[in-house]
């Protein structure tokens, strides 16, 4: 796996950006910092990218699947690199509304980019080695966050914010030119593409070929869990920054859920072959929710970071599991837009985390609402590992047998 080349270029390229887009985010929050001062209402602001996103998935879903995979990651890379002169604009006219072009611009990239990856992914390596690739992958990004965070939080110490984006669009620049090294097989055996292609219907075919795969649905259903936290994770982290009243708490909470993300990929690596996917999905949710429940006790530091530890580590675990189902179990030639269906699920999640978040930072407080969030994550799970009990399906998802 490590000898084909494509693999090098992916992972490189995902850190590479993902500095990048980590190195942007940092600067996004001081800019709302200054001039936002509701949590809702920055919410409102991150809100509004997720929601073109959403919109432009089901198109993104067909195109995938008709045209090139290396074109669409190509082309959404290059409008990634423009989108971020919109944050130049935005900050010499010290508008907000100007950054909220440059989020519907960056996630419109987004909306494309990322699924094509994923589609991309098991045409360059062979399956028994998606595992690994995906581990290795969500690892990068991993990397990257946390290199992005601690690079951008110093970067701002000595730097002005034009100098941050710059610095971001300079890692975009070096993605796109990564890209043209990839050698992708889209012949259409290999691709699962079909004749017709430029005929299929979006997501109204995809939704019986989920429907028709009980393990891609159950999967769909517990990868959606985490949005709980992930979605509101930087109005989480600004919260408790000033709940400490210490800015540099914020890079201590992203490195810490970093690295136990790495640690919990790795882990999940060298038990795949002994437990179901379905087992590890299961327990590592479970664990996934007691640290979500544990972030109640956000004002006591050693608790705080043990609530991050359990919630990267459990993580790490359930998404590189996930990926690899849904690239095994969904056939070819639905890639496409079974990714930008999952994407769109995904930001639709987002978007309603991320509203409820500010709202619910903003009335009852962080502890209450991680409280709630951690409560609901073990319900669901436990209700879920319930039915599959109940419908005999124990044995093919083993969810409580780890």
């Amino acid at each position: 796996m490590w000898r084909n080349r494509n693999v090098w270029i992916i992972i490189s390229g995902e850190f590479i950006a993902g500095v990048g887009l980590w190195i942007g985010i940092i600067g996004n929050l001081e800019f709302m910092q200054e001039r936002v001062p509701s949590d809702f209402v920055k919410s409102l602001i991150l809100a509004s990218g997720i929601l073109a996103g959403i919109m432009a998935s089901p198109l993104a879903g067909r195109m995938i699947d008709t045209y090139r995979k290396k074109t669409i990651l190509l082309c959404s890379g290059f409008f990634r690199i423009i989108s971020v002169l919109f944050m130049f604009i935005a900050l010499a006219a010290d508008s907000v509304a100007w950054m909220v072009v440059f989020l519907i611009a960056m996630q419109l990239s987004a909306a494309f980019y990322f699924p094509a990856l994923q589609a991309a992914i098991p045409l360059i390596v062979k399956e028994n080695e998606l595992l690994a690739v995906n581990g290795a992958h969500m690892n990068a990004g991993t990397l990257a966050r946390i290199a992005g965070t601690a690079i951008g939080g110093s970067l701002l110490l000595f730097l002005s914010l034009p100098m941050l984006y710059l610095c971001s669009i300079f890692a975009y620049i070096l993605l796109f030119i990564f890209t043209f090294f990839l050698r992708i097989d889209e012949s259409p055996g290999r691709a699962g593409q079909k004749a017709d292609a430029k005929k299929e219907r979006g997501f109204q075919e995809v939704m019986p070929a989920i429907k028709s795969r009980p393990a891609i649905l159950m999967t769909l259903i517990i990868v959606l869990m985490p949005l709980l936290m992930i979605g509101g994770f930087n109005l989480i982290v600004i919260n408790i920054s000033e709940i400490y009243g210490d800015p540099s708490v914020k890079g201590l909470v992203y490195t810490t859920e970093g690295i136990s993300f790495m640690l919990g990929a790795y882990f999940v690596k060298k038990i795949s072959a002994r437990r179901s996917p379905f087992a590890i999905l299961g327990f590592f949710s479970l664990l996934m929710s007691l640290g979500e429940i544990l972030l109640f006790f956000v004002h006591f530091k050693i608790l705080l970071f043990l609530s991050f530890v359990l919630f990267g580590f459990s993580i790490g675990c359930i998404f590189p599991t996930a990926a690899t189902i849904f690239q095994t179990k969904m056939p070819k030639e639905y890639h496409g837009r079974f990714f930008s269906f999952r994407n769109m699920l995904e930001r639709i999640g987002f978007q309603v985390v991320l509203l409820g978040t500010g709202f619910l930072l903003d009335t009852i407080g962080l502890p209450c609402m991680v409280l709630i969030y951690g409560s609901l994550s073990l319900l669901i799970t436990v209700l879920f590992s319930a039915k599959l009990r109940k419908k005999g399906a124990k044995q093919e998802a083993g969810m409580l047998r780890f």
